[in-house]
């Protein structure tokens, strides 16, 4: 049986979340905090192919729900307020 890629088996859905998820794992990891900056680069992820799929969206509100009352400082207060007109939330 031939191995098929994921356009010739008809799974060329991205993979993006993937990415966002195990990056997300890494800025956590580094100092048990997610700051602005980090939240926007997952964002960058999930915007590269133009579109914001139920998988990004699925993985940027739980990581949103790990965001501690201590980290909503101006800057994360503004990217979640971005996200959310981004993703209709």
């Amino acid at each position: 049986m031939a191995c098929l890629n994921d356009k010739e088996s008809g799974m060329s859905q991205s993979r993006d979340h993937l990415e966002m998820t195990f990056r997300s794992i890494q800025c956590f990891a580094d100092d048990g905090r997610l700051d602005a900056a980090e939240l926007g680069s997952l964002l960058d992820i999930a915007e590269r192919d133009g579109v914001i799929d139920d998988d990004e969206i699925r993985v940027l509100t739980r990581i949103i729900a790990r965001i501690k009352p201590e980290e909503l400082d101006a800057p994360m207060r503004e990217k979640l307020a971005e996200i959310a007109r981004k993703i209709g939330a």
